[in-house]
C-alpha cells in the first residue's frame, strides 16, 4: 500500500472515531425553545427526543385547541432546529466543512 493511501486510511479512521464520539455526545446535548411568549416550553436532545414539555395554564383554552397545538409544534420544531444546528456545526468541524449526506 502506498504512503498516500495509508495516510488517507488513517485520516478516515480518525474521522470515523471523532464521528462516533460526536454521536455519543448528541445524547447529552439539549436545546430549549419557547413559543407564545413562554406559554409553551420544549426541551429536546440530540437524538430528536422530547425530554420535557411545559404548558402554562393560561395557554389552555378549550375553545381554541388549535392555538395550543400550534404553540407546541412551533416550540418543538424550534428546539429541534437548535440542536440540529449545534450538531451540524460540530460535524462540520470534524469533516472540515465537507458535506456528507445523511449526517446531521
Amino acid at each position: 500500500m502506498s504512503k498516500g493511501l495509508a495516510n488517507i486510511m488513517k485520516q478516515a479512521q480518525m474521522i470515523q472515531h471523532k464521528m462516533a464520539k460526536l454521536q455519543e455526545e448528541a445524547n447529552l446535548k439539549t436545546a430549549v425553545a419557547t413559543s407564545g411568549g413562554g406559554a409553551v416550553t420544549v426541551t429536546v436532545n440530540g437524538k430528536n427526543e422530547i425530554l420535557s414539555l411545559e404548558i402554562k395554564k393560561e395557554a389552555v383554552d378549550p375553545n381554541d385547541v388549535e392555538m395550543l397545538q400550534d404553540l407546541v409544534m412551533t416550540a418543538a420544531n424550534e428546539a429541534l432546529k437548535k440542536v440540529h444546528s449545534e450538531m451540524g456545526d460540530a460535524m462540520s468541524k470534524i469533516t472540515g466543512g465537507m458535506s456528507i449526506p445523511g449526517l446531521f
